[in-house]
């Protein structure tokens, strides 16, 4: 073909096709469901090529990327792209274009490679300034879409801050408490933007901001507004089970009606149990603490799991048997299992009535909490009506209406442990009956306002447990015996979900991977750790003592599990894991939780872990 000039017009390459991460998660591109493609290499934002057999490189490894779909084509159209030589598209003016020309070595530098993971992609056509392109290049600079975005939300905080500052007055002011609790949940929102560029969980960077400006003396929430901190705390636990609730599939849960519930109690019956044990003789923590600490300590995290395993089920590891479902599925319930028995024991701890009713809190909680979830479950599948335009923000309002009053009313009552349990009864029921309306559980609006939710408090809630510790008057040998007490637990575990999983369909190298992944601990010891420290008499040292041991160890489960957890299962899934080499239907093992864009990781980029795991798969296939 000529163009205009007469001239010859070069040959275009075929365009590229670009795979998203909804499309990477819910198994659509999927290179163990392609047999004529299993070298292709497919990450958040991987670009796909025709060729059979020829690897793909990562994230980390791509050359210049067309930022604007639209521009790509006018590229291509006017023969400025060929097949070896790509030139910048940094500028909107072609006589810029010419001057600039970005080669290999700057493309593959640790500079070029930094922007792209910082600013991302962003493939739809987007409106932007004359010559932003040129004073912006990019990927140095954001595009104007994230930066106006940027702007947007830096104007409204500073329109809120000026309408608060009206109202409350000093206490809004710099130096005040107020706005040094808005400072510390912002620079632990960045915190953990920053860790999460080394693709280490985000909650790691917000705890350890709150740690450091809490040391240094730039941070101070404690007085009047210790109250507005406590409350904070219970509003995100409501958000943490309400998700909990809601990532519960019930047909996944059927078909595994006793591996899950014979996976997830035992081992967390085990681990508090030995938390208990050891902080008795070697923390000196009576043993009702121990207890409380045991069921604290016992929960894993799925905000630590849940990114992990969806970069290991879109590669096709694990999801034959359903691995990635049981493991979610497991989270869930000791998540709900580790607040129901926190609440009854606080409350018995905290309690003033007769020891008969005491004995009786258990089962009273208990009952009235699943009974005031099933209720309130039922409740919203009729009201809002399901064709009502205003359905899916009336049923966000319904359900986290009903948590919050679960869980306040419940402390209100004494009853503490009934609450948090209906919070995840009430998001489980309500979530069967909209699914039999309809919706799947992988699509489902509501939940998706409620990762909405959790990406603002997220931040606060991690921020403002890492302000509770402060290092100067930490001890010694509870740091040290306090990490001891945690590996044990954490091993022991491993040990009691392998023997528990003899007899199942499991293979040894599965459930060696099942009971690793269990390791991780965040959300949970965040929420409840410092929780003692709002119920005891600030005069009884002794009961300071003990509250503040608790909340020490919940930190440092969360510094030493979340971290090394989230390495450990990104490395060993493709280790232990058989990667599903054929077509696999969307069945129960797909149906966990949507994706979200906080869920993506990129800790395991090296394809030669999957051609080991794909070899010896292949190996022992050819053995059986």
């Amino acid at each position: 073909m000529e163009n205009e000039t007469g001239r010859p017009r070069p040959e275009e390459p075929p365009l590229k096709r670009r795979v998203s991460i909804s499309d990477q998660v819910l198994g659509v591109d999927n290179p163990a469901f392609e047999h004529h493609h299993h070298h292709r290499r497919i990450s958040a934002s991987s670009e796909h090529n025709s060729e059979a057999g020829s690897r793909k490189k990562s994230i980390l490894h791509h050359g210049a990327s067309h930022e604007n779909l639209a521009q790509y084509k006018f590229d291509l159209e006017n023969g400025r792209i060929n097949g070896n030589r790509k030139k910048s598209a940094f500028s909107l003016s072609s006589s810029i274009r010419d001057k600039i020309e970005y080669s290999e070595e700057l493309e593959r530098s640790w500079l070029y490679v930094f922007c792209s993971r910082c600013h991302g992609r962003d493939d739809t056509p987007s409106w932007e300034p004359n010559g932003w392109r040129r004073a912006c290049p990019q990927p140095f600079c954001p595009s104007y879409r994230k930066f106006a975005r940027t702007l947007c939300l830096f104007l409204l905080g500073l329109l809120l801050w000026g309408i608060v500052y009206s109202i409350i007055g000093e206490d809004a002011a710099p130096g005040g408490p107020l706005f040094g609790l808005a400072a510390l949940c912002i620079a632990a929102h960045f915190g953990g933007w920053l860790i999460s560029l080394t693709t280490l969980p985000a909650l790691v960077g917000m705890l350890l901001t709150g740690i450091i400006l809490q040391n240094v003396g730039l941070v101070s929430i404690d007085g009047k507004y210790s109250v507005v901190v406590s409350n904070l705390r219970k509003i995100a636990l409501v958000i943490i089970l309400t998700r909990a609730g809601l990532d519960l599939d019930p047909r996944a849960l059927k078909s595994m009606k006793i591996t899950v519930p014979k996976l997830g109690l035992i081992p967390w019956f085990v681990e508090a149990l030995v938390v208990a044990v050891l902080t008795r003789y070697l923390l000196n923590l009576p043993w009702i603490w121990g207890f409380l600490l045991g069921s604290i300590i016992a929960a894993v995290s799925p905000a630590v799991v849940v990114p992990c395993l969806f970069r290991l089920r879109a590669k096709g590891y694990g999801v034959a048997k359903g691995i990635p479902t049981l493991i979610i599925a497991v989270a869930g319930i000791d998540d709900a299992a580790s607040v129901a028995i926190y609440g009854i024991i606080k409350s018995v701890m905290f309690s003033h009535d007769a020891l008969w009713y005491q004995i009786l809190q258990g089962p009273l909680a208990i009952v009235g909490g699943l009974g005031f979830g099933i209720l309130w479950g039922w409740l919203a599948k009729y009201v809002p009506e399901k064709g009502d335009p205003f359905m899916v923000p009336m049923r966000v309002l319904m359900l986290l209406g009903g948590g919050l009053l679960a869980v306040f009313g419940s402390e209100r009552i004494e009853l503490g442990g009934a609450g948090p349990l209906g919070v995840v009864a009430a998001a489980f029921v309500s979530c069967y009956f909209w699914e039999k309306q309809g919706w799947e559980v992988e699509d489902n609006p509501v939940a998706t306002a409620f990762e909405i939710f959790w990406m603002i408090f997220e931040p606060i809630l991690f921020g403002i447990t890492g302000t509770q510790i402060k290092i100067s008057e930490l001890e010694e040998s509870t740091v040290y015996l306090g990490l001891g007490c945690l590996a044990a637990g954490i091993i022991i575990r491993i040990l009691a979900t392998i023997l528990v999983g003899i007899g199942s369909n499991l293979n040894m190298k599965e459930k060696v991977f099942i009971a690793i992944s269990w390791m991780a601990k965040a959300t949970v010891q965040a929420a409840l750790g410092p929780g003692t420290l709002d119920c005891i008499d600030e005069k009884n040292e002794e009961q300071v003592h003990h509250a503040e041991t608790v909340l020490t160890i919940c930190v440092l489960s969360i510094l030493l599990t979340a971290p090394v957890g989230a390495i450990i299962i990104s490395l060993s899934g493709p280790k232990l894991l058989k990667k599903t080499s054929a077509p696999v239907a969307v069945t129960d093992g797909w149906r966990t939780r949507r994706p979200s864009i906080r869920d993506i990781s990129i800790i395991n980029e090296d394809p030669d872990l999957e051609e080991t795991a794909e070899n010896g798969n292949r190996v022992e296939n050819g053995k059986a």
